[in-house]
């Protein structure tokens, strides 16, 4: 498969200590969602990688290390595509928050995300500090960003949101809840689409008067 080249302007830039531990991750991300994250050793991940189990350990400390840095990675490219000034100039703010609904739905209904979702979950329910690590790693970051969002709103005149916070966490219940939940439990294989989101955020537009 041939690369990208802007991906490869970026690799280029990588230092060997950074291409090192993105072919780590890379590797360990394919055998997860290939076979598993209980089923895949450290061992088949430094075959498949290259280096050494020394290095593994130095840069991610353990399997463990490797799956919320696996996870960290997909979600700051995430954040990446979320509300960009490139996607969302000229947009009013109607536009601007249902085409970011639109993106979360898409990035959290690909397989590749329900996978990695269900792995976090599974690992989550075995330790409470990792779960909160990758609370803190995944969730908080974007709800920061959308709750930066709803304060710039609301300080210059474009909604009424007396309470960013808590508007920001409806927001995500609305767009992904439900939604979340059934794919995870393997009870639906599609997510809401386009026009159900926008149907959903009609009470949540009109409630906070986003004009």
């Amino acid at each position: 498969m041939n690369t990208p080249e802007s991906d490869i302007c970026q690799i280029d830039r990588l230092s060997p200590r950074e291409r090192r531990q993105s072919a780590i991750l890379d590797a360990a991300e394919s055998l997860f969602l290939d076979q598993g994250y209980e089923r895949t050793s450290l061992a088949e991940i430094v075959k498949r990688s290259g280096g050494s189990l020394a290095t593994l350990y130095e840069l991610f400390g353990n399997k463990q290390g490797l799956l919320r840095a696996i996870a960290t990675r997909w979600c700051d490219e995430a954040m990446l595509r979320s509300l960009e000034d490139d996607a969302t100039r000229g947009l009013s703010t109607v536009e601007i928050l249902k085409s970011y609904a639109h993106r979360q739905s898409e990035l959290m209904e690909s397989p590749h995300a329900v996978a990695l979702m269900r792995m976090l979950i599974s690992e989550s329910l075995r330790d409470h500090e990792f779960a909160m690590q990758i609370y803190r790693d995944l969730h908080v970051p974007a709800l920061e960003e959308l709750i930066d969002l709803f304060a710039e709103w609301a300080a210059t005149g474009k909604a009424d949101i007396d309470r960013p916070e808590a508007a920001a966490r409806l927001f995500f219940d609305i767009v992904v809840g439900d939604s979340m939940l059934s794919t995870l439990m393997g009870i639906e294989d599609e997510w809401l689409d386009p026009e159900e989101i926008d149907w959903r955020l009609q009470p949540f537009l009109s409630h906070f008067n986003i004009r």
